[in-house]
């Protein structure tokens, strides 16, 4: 393993892995990236409540072991380069780290650091759970219901997408190789001659890494039912192929333990409608995992009409990006929306604040820096200390229910107590201390709890038979 610059902690040890297996010492050596703009604000206050957290829940045993590492304009300061190597080489040698909002360097350098850091760890599931908090505006009316965990693709699809611009050599070439290879796709372009291009990569063992983990994950926390969200029935080979590798994957590995739409679709065909509704509630009722999908734009819709259908989504990367944010200004935003990169083959996972450094609110202590502390909650989780992830949650529910909030909660909330970044930091820990290991969030109110013991299916417009078994 090439050395580090960096100096490691002392006292702090190395995460490992074994068989598969993070090995997480008491002091895990933890690299971070303060982050840009708002970075350095809002990493001080997260900092605070996830070592309050720790210390609280194991009276000292374990701590955290914090190495910082640089990037974004920090890095281009001290070392002259955006991303150094040497940052890339802490987060893959010490497997779990967590970072702030980074700038993307204009008219140079990488398309964008986060994504840059992403592909070359390889981490290719976005981990995105949403979930509400009570007391937060909300511009929906009834946003309790929402609590859905998305896993996006994090490395194909428009991530990985080539483009040829309007007017330029390198797209007469491509023009020309369409129109002489492919003359049926060619013609269905409208206007090729001042067209610009693209292409986006979806692949098989892409999509299926991505839906085998969301399979894991759904199965390991007791969820009901997951859907895959895409395009296909416009883009067939690529967004409808994503859809078909799911279903196969589900069927092939999970077999025992999941129901598809595809097994009902199958079962319908062969012996008619009751019998495929009567064994997909049977299997339901038998604690199996419902696989579905929907088309993307329906399930935009009824993320914001009937938000608590969903529970597990798994998406390509652009569907799953914009969902993700969609799902999240339902519950206040991104700057109260936690984000975790994992590669599960590997164990390596960088934990993020999802939105961007606000540069205006830079040095000024004012910004909420819930997104990134949930992120850490999320951190926590990954290394298997529950109960530190619990305090924290505790801790956040109470302050925000206590009205004790930043500036863009309080505008929108009647009584609120507006505080600074670094004091919501203080009411979280403050809220938090003292309190016995929280017990985990309600996954729904007690009318939503009631109904989700029955089957129950999305309706979508895809390939979906436009009957269903309703609950």
């Amino acid at each position: 393993m090439p050395p580090i610059p960096y100096r490691p902690p002392a006292g702090g040890e190395r995460i490992t892995r074994r068989e598969g297996t993070l090995i997480v010492p008491d002091h895990p050596i933890i690299p971070f990236i303060e982050g840009d703009g708002t970075g350095p604000d809002i990493w001080r206050a997260s900092v605070r409540v996830l070592d309050a957290a720790v210390a609280q829940a194991y009276g000292g045993r374990r701590r955290i072991a914090w190495m910082e590492v640089l990037a974004g304009e920090k890095a281009f300061r001290e070392m002259g380069t955006w991303l150094p190597d040497e940052t890339v080489e802490a987060f893959r040698s010490y497997l779990v780290g967590i970072k702030g909002p980074l700038t993307t360097p204009v008219g140079e350098g990488f398309r964008s650091l986060n994504v840059e850091l992403r592909k070359v760890l390889d981490l290719y599931v976005c981990l995105r759970p949403v979930r509400y908090f009570r007391g937060v505006p909300s511009p929906v009316r009834e946003p309790y219901k929402i609590d859905v965990v998305i896993f996006r693709e994090n490395t194909e699809d428009i991530y990985a997408g080539i483009e040829f611009e309007e007017g330029t050599p390198e797209m007469e070439r491509f023009r020309n190789l369409l129109r002489e290879n492919f003359p049926a796709d060619y013609a269905k372009i409208r206007f090729p001659a001042s067209a610009g291009m693209g292409l986006k990569p979806i692949s098989r063992e892409g999509s299926e890494r991505l839906i085998r983990a969301a399979i894991v994950y759904a199965l390991g926390h007791k969820r009901r039912s997951i859907t895959l969200v895409h395009k296909g029935n416009i883009m067939k080979f690529t967004e409808g192929a994503f859809r078909n590798w799911g279903y196969a994957l589900a069927e092939r590995e999970f077999r025992e333990r999941t129901y598809t739409w595809a097994e009902w679709n199958r079962t319908k065909e062969s012996r008619g409608e009751a019998v495929a509704n009567a064994e997909q509630a049977a299997a339901l009722a038998q604690g199996r995992l419902l696989i579905k999908d929907a088309i993307a734009d329906v399930t935009f819709q009824q993320l914001l009409t009937r938000p608590d259908e969903f529970d597990v989504i798994a998406a390509a990367n652009l569907n799953g990006d914009y969902l993700s944010d969609a799902v999240a200004a339902q519950v206040g935003g991104i700057g109260i929306a936690p984000g975790g990169n994992i590669n599960y083959e590997t164990g390596h996972a960088v934990f993020e604040a999802t939105h961007g450094t606000a540069p205006k609110y830079a040095n000024l202590d004012q910004v909420n820096p819930g997104s990134l502390i949930l992120s850490g909650q999320m951190m926590l989780r990954y290394l298997g200390w529950d109960e530190a992830a619990d305090l924290v949650i505790a801790g956040m529910e109470r302050a925000i229910a206590a009205r004790t909030v930043t500036y863009d909660f309080a505008r929108l909330m009647r009584g609120a107590h507006e505080v600074k970044c670094s004091q919501f930091g203080d009411e979280i820990i403050r809220h938090m201390t003292g309190a016995k290991k929280a017990a985990a969030p309600p996954r729904a109110p007690a009318r939503r709890a009631a109904r989700a013991a029955t089957p129950k299916t999305t309706r979508s417009k895809s390939v979906r038979p436009k009957k269903r078994t309703r609950r």
